[in-house]
Parts: C-alpha cells; sequence; structure tokens
C-alpha cells in the first residue's frame, strides 16, 4: 500500500511531547482545583451549624477526590515520560508507543493513531494532521493491539461496526 502524504510529516516525538504537555496542563489545573477545594473544606465558615450540616464533610470528598485524580495524572506522566519512542520495522506488530495510520474502508478516510499508555480520547494537531490518542485498553487500541500494517480491524464506535485497514505502524 502506498502511504504517502501528510501522514509522513506527523513526528511521532512531537506527539509524544504534545501529549505529554497536555497531560502537564491536566495535572496543574487539578492540583488548582484540589488546592481550592481543600481551602473551602478547612474555612471557617464550613464549620456545620448543626448535626444535618454536611457542607464542609462534602468540600473534604471533593477535595479529596481531587488529590486522587491528581496523582493519577501524576502517574500517567510517569508512564508516558518512560514510553520509548522508536522505530517500528515494516512486519512489526502494534504496541504502545505505535503511531498508526488508518483507513476506513467505507469512507476511505485515513486517521492517525497513537497508542499510548495515558492520555486515551485526547486528540492532538501536529504539522496541521490530526493525532487520536487511544490506550491499548480502549476499543480501538485493543482492536489495534499486536496487529500489523496490512490488516483489518472491525471496531464498534457510536453503535457502528467499522472496518479499518491498518495502512502504517511507525
Amino acid at each position: 500500500m502506498n502511504d504517502s502524504g501528510p501522514f509522513d510529516l506527523v513526528d511521532k516525538r512531537a506527539v509524544l511531547a504534545a501529549l505529554i504537555q497536555e497531560m502537564d496542563k491536566a495535572l496543574a489545573v487539578m492540583v488548582q482545583a484540589a488546592n481550592i477545594a481543600h481551602t473551602a473544606a478547612t474555612h471557617e465558615e464550613m464549620k456545620p451549624e448543626n448535626d444535618k450540616d454536611t457542607r464542609g464533610i462534602e468540600a473534604g470528598y471533593l477535595a479529596k477526590g481531587q488529590s486522587v485524580r491528581a496523582a493519577e495524572i501524576k502517574r500517567a506522566l510517569r508512564e508516558l515520560q518512560a514510553l520509548p519512542v522508536r522505530a517500528f520495522t515494516k512486519d512489526e506488530p502494534v504496541i504502545a508507543g505505535a503511531l498508526v495510520v488508518t483507513k476506513d474502508t467505507d469512507s476511505q478516510a485515513r486517521a492517525q493513531v497513537f497508542i499510548a499508555p495515558a492520555g486515551g480520547g485526547i486528540k492532538l494537531v501536529i504539522a496541521g494532521v490530526s493525532v487520536q490518542v487511544v490506550t491499548p485498553s480502549s476499543p480501538l487500541g485493543d482492536a489495534l493491539m499486536g496487529k500489523r500494517a496490512g490488516d483489518q480491524v472491525n471496531v464498534l464506535a457510536g453503535g457502528k461496526k467499522r472496518e479499518l485497514d491498518i495502512v502504517r505502524v511507525s
């Protein structure tokens, strides 16, 4: 299959760097939210006025949840920072770290998918090309894992079955 065109322009290192940058932003927002929630939970006005007043408890739960989410994002960032960026040979299977070019068999639309241990659902634009980040546990990531260029996968997306040709794995 000829896979020339704008898909050759995407640099996997740039994809990973952009993904790490997006996750860094998400972490900063979550840490700020956790700090605000903690401050609110411990504020003098949050002391209960009676035995039915749970404002302080609820604010504490929110602060705890946001702190847990911040820790999850930190862990995800460490995984992404440790992800090796390497070239794949023509016959290698898809694993985490692969950039996969797919072609929809119905519409012939091509897409680039980056398989990452975290950050699933994030859409990046690199050199004017859209790249979808998926994790191996997502429906598309699961369908692609272990496949090779030239294989076809079936994915259920939005209640509709899609057939995708794997054009390239890099």
